[in-house]
């Protein structure tokens, strides 16, 4: 076995291999694009912004190779040191790949953020292919300009039109990476979609519930932290808490009653039981801890360090 093999890898002749970062503004759609191309859902989804706060890779192996991608946290001012590190993922991430695609909300007025994105991206060495994402929320008379707008500002091999919700363009898209990866060795076992373990799955899914029923502050304010993962027999025994900055949020994430607690944990634990065909047994808990999107020893719990 050569030193870039690994167990349980078939060789695949004569393929293609690339490592591939997903960048672009938040809620600009990269992890709804990696769960299609990858073809299961590895990293959750939120009209909130900043949702995803990890580097997430998602694998697509097929006869013609492997294709890695890099699910990246949203490019945005960090105002924390939890946004410090979320940033040091996305940019060191571009310079890890052997390209880069940038996604770009079609639908969204360009602005600060587009114009860093730009800047940033101008000087890229490696192949890049510029995104339009939400095609289908927008006029056909303003796809033009913008495709225009962005091949005179970046040295884009392709600029593409899709929507990613919807998979329009999403095979051209693919064709593409696949035109612009080189040969090479496997980089993961060819039934394997994430890097990421069950464990951390599962507390993102209780992240995502939060998200989808919370708004202003808390969706930023939230984090999840696994206290306990054991399997009892055929029941995977689930411990999780919920943790706020604020004392005031604390009631709020409990609900009335603890009917907003018991709404998250009822639709968390019903998908991580379908996502990873266990029977699970979800206990979940509310935490306050004052400033912890400020502490490294929080963050170091979450699997999220300070760079």
């Amino acid at each position: 076995m050569s030193e870039n093999e690994m167990p349980g890898v078939t060789r695949i002749s004569k393929g293609r291999y690339a490592m591939v970062a997903v960048i672009g503004r938040p809620n600009s759609g990269k992890s709804t694009f990696v769960n299609r191309l990858v073809g299961e859902k590895i990293s959750i989804v939120s009209d909130k912004p900043q949702t995803t706060r990890h580097r997430i890779f998602g694998v697509r192996t097929s006869e013609r190779g492997q294709l890695v991608f890099i699910d990246t946290p949203g490019i945005h001012k960090p105002l924390y040191r939890l946004n410090r590190f979320m940033m040091h993922n996305a940019l060191s991430a571009i310079e890890d790949a052997d390209m880069a695609l940038l996604i770009v909300d079609a639908s969204e007025k360009f602005g600060g953020g587009d114009r860093y994105l730009l800047g940033a991206m101008n000087d890229y060495k490696k192949p890049l292919i510029v995104l339009l994402n939400k095609i289908d929320l927008i006029r056909p008379s303003r796809l033009l300009p913008l495709m225009d707008h962005y091949g005179g500002a970046l040295p884009a091999k392709e600029i593409i039109p899709m929507s990613a919700l919807r998979g329009d363009n999403v095979e051209l898209i693919e064709r593409t990476i696949w035109e612009n990866a080189a040969e090479g060795e496997p980089m993961f076992p060819i039934d394997m979609h994430t890097d990421r373990t069950e464990v951390f799955r599962a507390a993102e899914i209780v992240r995502e519930k939060i998200l989808a029923h919370t708004r202003e502050e808390l969706p930023w304010a939230t984090a999840v932290r696994v206290d306990q993962s054991e399997m009892d027999g055929k029941l995977w025994r689930l411990s999780m808490s919920i943790l706020v900055e604020k004392k005031s949020q604390r009631p709020i994430i409990i609900g009335r009653g603890g009917e907003f607690l018991k709404k998250v944990g009822t639709e968390a634990r019903v998908e991580i039981e379908e996502t990873f065909r266990k029977k699970v047994y979800l206990s979940l808990h509310v935490e306050h801890l004052e400033h912890w999107r400020d502490s490294a020893q929080v963050l170091a719990t979450l699997e999220i360090y300070d760079q």
